[in-house]
């Protein structure tokens, strides 16, 4: 369940990435609620729906949608430039975009390696070195907040490139936040385990077909009765850690990497 909606984001300024639907649009949507201002990121032309709906939903915050391939650094600079005129900086990067193919290595193509590693690593480089700019500017300190996985904890069968992805972020975290601790930019890394959404679909029938004769939702179902809280993940579970690590509770919390998974990993 979520937590009570406060104003404690009342005047911040939030970029939020891959927020066209699932994750992104949950985390988006609970910034809004609690008075922030968020400018909402994705390839997809949805994006700009989406955000209409959290404004309209959610009253106290404010939400512009716009269409940003985060792979381009022109895009991802014309993003923050955009933050920094219509809200005077970035405080909070939230780096949620992510994509994944699945595939037996013979038949992993360059093409969908250099496309996962674009996306899950480079795009979250581009954010934050755009964001961190602008935190520096405005000198207010900043949160910086990157999308792993449970595959930053334990690479999985037929998914290298989204492994190495995934652990290329974790470095990246540790990195920046030893980087940015003196200007009060903490950086730090959330690792989702399994959580209702498209990309989820896609993995349960993707795997299933490789690793055995299963039906849509049976391996799914199979993954999540060994979770060991019972269930599946949400996005409101998500954007519980997110907000927390995003506020000033967490002000002395940097360099670290969450696992948000019900107890699927345990390191």
């Amino acid at each position: 369940m979520a937590l009570t909606h406060s104003r404690r984001f009342e005047g911040k300024s939030v970029v939020v990435t891959g927020a066209a639907q699932g994750i992104g649009r949950g985390i988006a949507a609970r910034f809004a609620a609690e008075g922030a201002d968020v400018l909402m990121l994705d390839r997809s032309e949805a994006v700009e729906e989406a955000a209409e709906k959290v404004a309209t939903r959610h009253p106290g915050g404010s939400a512009i949608g716009v269409r940003t391939d985060v792979t381009s650094a022109d895009d991802v600079a014309r993003a923050v430039d955009l933050a920094d005129r219509t809200w005077g900086g970035v405080d909070v990067l939230v780096n949620n975009a992510g994509v994944i193919s699945i595939s037996p290595l013979e038949d992993l193509s360059l093409d969908d390696w250099q496309r996962v590693l674009a996306v899950n690593t480079t795009g979250t480089f581009l954010c934050a070195q755009a964001a961190a700019a602008s935190m520096r500017r405005h000198g207010r300190g900043g949160r910086i907040l990157n999308a792993a996985s449970g595959q930053a904890r334990q690479g999985f069968i037929y998914t290298p490139h989204y492994a190495a992805s995934k652990f290329g972020v974790v470095g990246l975290t540790q990195s920046l936040a030893k980087e940015l601790a003196k200007d009060r930019i903490t950086v730090n890394a959330y690792c989702p385990g399994i959580v209702a959404s498209d990309m989820w679909d896609y993995n349960d029938r993707a795997w299933g077909r490789l690793l055995g004769d299963y039906e849509p939702g049976e391996l799914m179902a199979e993954w999540v009765a060994n979770i060991p809280l019972g269930r599946a993940g949400t996005d409101d579970d998500v954007a519980d850690l997110v907000l927390f690590l995003a506020s000033e509770e967490a002000a002395y919390i940097t360099g670290q990497a969450i696992n948000v998974d019900g107890g699927m990993f345990m390191n």
